[in-house]
C-alpha cells in the first residue's frame, strides 16, 4: 500500500489521485474536442468534475497495489482531420496535465520554504504537496510506458505506419495480459517501477535546478 508506514497520509493520497486523475482524464477530452472530437464533451466529460472521471476499483488498486485507472475518455478518430497528430496530442495530454501539476505542486513546495514556512504547523502544507508531487509524476511516467492501454501505447500506435497499426491491434490483447502478469507477479518491481524511480527523480532534480 501506497505511504502505508504512515496512515495519516492517506488522506493527502487519496486528494491527490481525486486531482491528478479529474485532470488526466478532461485533458484528454479537451485536446480531442479542441480538434473536433465531441464524443468526451457530448457524455459529460469534458468537466473537471472528479465524480464524472474517477473509477473506484481503479482508485482502490492504486492505494493498494502502486497502479490504477480512470474512467477512459471516449475518442473517436474519425473526427480528426489529421489523425496521427490529433491522436499523439490526445494521448500525450493526460501524461502532460499531470507533469504540470506536479511542478506546480513543487513550485508551491519552494515557495513555501523561501517563506520561511514552518514545517509541522497546525495546518502542515509540506507533506500534501510533497505527496501531491510524487503521486502525479507517478502518473506521468505510468501512463507512458508503452503497454496497452495505457496512453504511451496508444502515441506509439499513432507514431508508427498505418500497417504496423494494424499489426499492433491484432496483438494489443497480449500486450494487455503482458502488462498484468508484469503487476500481478511482482515482476513489475524490475521493470515498471525502476522506470517511475527514474522518471521522479530526474525531474525532481530538474525541478530543484530550476526553482532553488
Amino acid at each position: 500500500m501506497l505511504f502505508s508506514q504512515n496512515l495519516a497520509d492517506l488522506p493527502y493520497i487519496i486528494i491527490s489521485i481525486v486531482i491528478g486523475f479529474t485532470f488526466h482524464e478532461f485533458a484528454h477530452a479537451y485536446v480531442a474536442y479542441k480538434f473536433g472530437d465531441p464524443t468526451a464533451q457530448k457524455q459529460g466529460r469534458l468537466t473537471l468534475n472528479p465524480i464524472v472521471h474517477i473509477d473506484l476499483i481503479g482508485a482502490i488498486f492504486i492505494l493498494i497495489a502502486g497502479f490504477g485507472w480512470a474512467k477512459p475518455v471516449p475518442v473517436n478518430r474519425h473526427y480528426f482531420k489529421r489523425p496521427k497528430l490529433a491522436g499523439v496530442l490526445v494521448s500525450l495530454a493526460g501524461p502532460v496535465s499531470n507533469l504540470i501539476l506536479a511542478f506546480l505542486g513543487f513550485i508551491i513546495i519552494a515557495l513555501l520554504i523561501k517563506l520561511n514556512v514552518p514545517v509541522g504547523s497546525n495546518f502542515d502544507l509540506y507533506p500534501f504537496f510533497q505527496i501531491f508531487v510524487y503521486m502525479n509524476l507517478l502518473l506521468f511516467a505510468f501512463n507512458l510506458i508503452p503497454l496497452p492501454p495505457l496512453d504511451g501505447y496508444r502515441i506509439i500506435e499513432d507514431l508508427v505506419s498505418s500497417r504496423v497499426r494494424a499489426r499492433m491491434s491484432k496483438y494489443e490483447v497480449y500486450g494487455s495480459i503482458l502488462f498484468i502478469v508484469l503487476i500481478v507477479t511482482g515482476l513489475s518491481s524490475y521493470t515498471i517501477f525502476p522506470w517511475i524511480e527514474f522518471v521522479r527523480v530526474f525531474f525532481l532534480q530538474l525541478f530543484n535546478q530550476l526553482l532553488f
